[in-house]
């Protein structure tokens, strides 16, 4: 099972998903600043209903369950770009203005669902490709945005971006989630490829040094940042909403479990505790600014 058990209802999973097509893959409505008004294959949302398809199967061992899953990992088997230098990648097709993101863009959350998803088609069928896949789409991880890859590079580690923008983004809950598809690799690799066991371990190690180093810039002192974008157009401050603070306490303590460091339990604890009416009320102005700046009312 996943870190999280995702429940496949829709309306609950995503509320950007606004159906299915022939294989029952997941489509999405646009975002509200994008003028484009038709649905879009999404492959972050693909990767968390089929997260959640394979819980349903995991739980009843229904056929259709199994099935179903499979063609949502072969939906990355089919619409995968690769190259030499970045490996086996993914791109989502609809812009985001909020980010200057005009074109096609890569993304470390996107290679992470698809890598957990893949290791689960693999666990169920024995079928190499899929390991082979997920393996390969590693690659992209230690290469910097600047050169078309999916990390921002510190010399005390490495965020790993949602958005893989022209300058960084750092979403706080898009590196966390893709340090969960990083997990799943090495839990899985190491009785058999420990190379590439050795790699992930590395770049999820990389990923964790450089969160505990960061973290005390996303806390607000009431609140959390959503990001650390520091471009010229973006708001100065862009706190989260009040799900994405309950999801990034929920994350941090899944983080805590898997790492034992105490800082991680100490600042979902913390983040926890800004979950009152007085602080709400105290973002709220804050974030309606952000997001009027930002053209997403």
């Amino acid at each position: 099972e996943y870190y999280f058990l995702f429940e496949e209802n829709p309306s609950k999973l995503n509320k950007l998903i606004n159906g299915f097509d022939k294989d029952g893959i997941p489509v999405n409505k646009p975002y509200i600043d994008v003028e484009e008004n038709k649905p879009h294959y999404y492959p972050i949302s693909i990767g968390q209903y089929g997260l959640a398809v394979f819980n349903s199967f995991v739980h009843s061992k229904e056929e259709t369950k199994r099935e179903h899953f499979l063609r949502i990992a072969d939906w990355y088997v089919n619409n995968k770009t690769e190259d030499i230098k970045l490996g086996t990648y993914w791109f989502t097709n609809i812009p985001k203005p909020e980010y200057k993101i005009d074109s096609a863009w890569k993304s470390a959350f996107t290679q992470s669902r698809a890598i957990s998803v893949l290791l689960r088609a693999w666990q169920i069928t024995s079928d190499e490709k899929y390991f082979l896949l997920a393996k390969n789409a590693l690659k992209i991880f230690s290469v910097d945005i600047k050169n078309n890859g999916v990390a921002v590079i510190f010399d005390f580690g490495v965020i790993y971006e949602e958005y893989a923008a022209k300058e960084p983004t750092m979403v706080l809950d898009g590196h966390i989630f893709s340090l969960f598809g990083l997990f799943d690799f090495i839990r899985v690799s190491k009785s058999f490829d420990f190379e590439s066991h050795q790699f992930a371990e590395n770049l999820f190690d990389k990923g964790i040094t450089a969160l505990l180093k960061l973290l005390p810039e996303y806390d607000m002192g009431y609140w959390v940042k959503f990001n650390l974008c520091k471009m010229n157009h973006y708001p100065k401050l862009d706190p989260c909403t009040v799900g994405y603070v309950k999801l990034i306490s929920l994350q941090l303590d899944v983080l805590y479990k898997i790492t034992g460091r105490n800082e991680f339990d100490e600042y979902a604890r913390k983040f926890k505790s800004y979950l009152k009416y007085g602080n709400i009320f105290r973002m709220l102005p804050i974030k309606y600014k952000s997001l009027k700046k930002l053209n997403r009312l």
